[in-house]
């Protein structure tokens, strides 16, 4: 079995091409909803119903059985989006359709060695390896991290929580998500420190996420979603529950004001933010993401990121 090389703990689960064992149901990427792709969702988006506190635990909880029960469902929707019918993946930072081939947000790739966090399917931690990298892609769900089984190029698959990364200091050069782990996680600060400790002093940190913005506006994306009918500053989290009133998805929220402290206090400095505007070459609706509405406000922000 080959083994990823930046192991810190010994025992740790390394889940990879030979070693899966994925259970029937037991943990986004470039849109956190759950709804078909051309629904109109004003009244299920994560600004409307289900606003609940809720803690690490619970977030991980949530999210793991979420992504587990729904991976099949979700790759089916969108692996086109994805990358999923190009031979080596695509790296997608969000609905709007960038890809990090046309972005170059983290930089020279060759020789490098790189973690995605939350990386769902792989599709983007292949397209990585492609460019000559070394890339581990890690993710909280087993069905996730299944629909990346014997493909190529090939990238160990790890799976684990964000919160507590299961490898050495100092192991990587680069670390990015694609709308992975971040929304999804009660202590943002947690991940972040994670990921500072795991990269080199100067390495860098490339995340995205929901627009903070958005959170103020309906989660639709026709006209009724550019009306804010909720303060920007209410920061309880989205919350769906099963029919017991157990959790079972959970999206949180932060403004920029939030991440830019969380960022500052875990070691980071901002080298940019990048809030990209609709791809003029994408003509899809991705639940609240719509060409009418991704020309007027922003759907993503893209943080870059280096170690102190």
């Amino acid at each position: 079995m080959r083994r990823c090389p930046y192991a810190a703990v010994e025992g740790t689960r390394w889940v990879t091409t030979n070693d899966m064992h994925v259970p029937a149901r037991s943990e986004a990427r470039a849109g956190p909803r759950r709804t078909p792709q051309n629904t109109d969702v004003a009244d299920q988006g994560s600004n409307r119903v289900g606003r609940s506190p809720l803690g690490a635990d619970e977030s991980a909880r949530a999210s793991r059985s979420w992504w587990d029960a729904e991976a099949g469902t979700y790759v089916a929707e969108h692996a086109s989006f994805l990358g999923d019918d190009r031979a080596d993946g695509a790296l997608i930072w969000g609905p709007e359709g960038w890809s990090e081939a046309e972005l170059g947000l983290l930089g020279p790739l060759r020789g490098t060695r790189i973690v995605e966090i939350g990386a769902g399917g792989a599709q983007g931690a292949r397209w990585l390896a492609s460019q000559g990298a070394t890339v581990v892609a890690l993710d909280l769900s087993h069905a996730m991290l299944s629909h990346a089984r014997d493909r190529t190029p090939y990238v160990p698959l790890v799976q684990a929580d964000a919160a507590h990364l299961p490898f050495h200091t100092a192991s990587f050069d680069l670390a990015c998500s694609a709308y992975g782990a971040v929304p999804f996680v009660a202590d943002v600060a947690a991940v972040f420190a994670e990921v500072a400790r795991i990269l080199r002093p100067g390495g860098t940190w490339v995340f995205s996420v929901t627009h903070p913005i958005r959170w103020a506006f309906p989660d639709s994306p026709g006209p009724a979603g550019l009306t804010a009918d909720r303060s920007y500053f209410d920061r309880l989290p989205y919350v769906e529950r099963d029919e017991s009133g157990t959790p079972s998805y959970v999206e949180h929220h932060r403004t920029l004001g939030d991440l830019v402290r969380a960022l500052a206090q875990t070691g980071f400095t901002i080298r940019d933010l990048v809030e990209p505007e609709w791809s003029p070459a994408n003509n899809q609706t991705w639940g609240g993401w719509s060409p009418m509405r991704g020309r007027l406000l922003p759907g993503t922000a893209i943080w870059v990121c280096d170690r102190r």
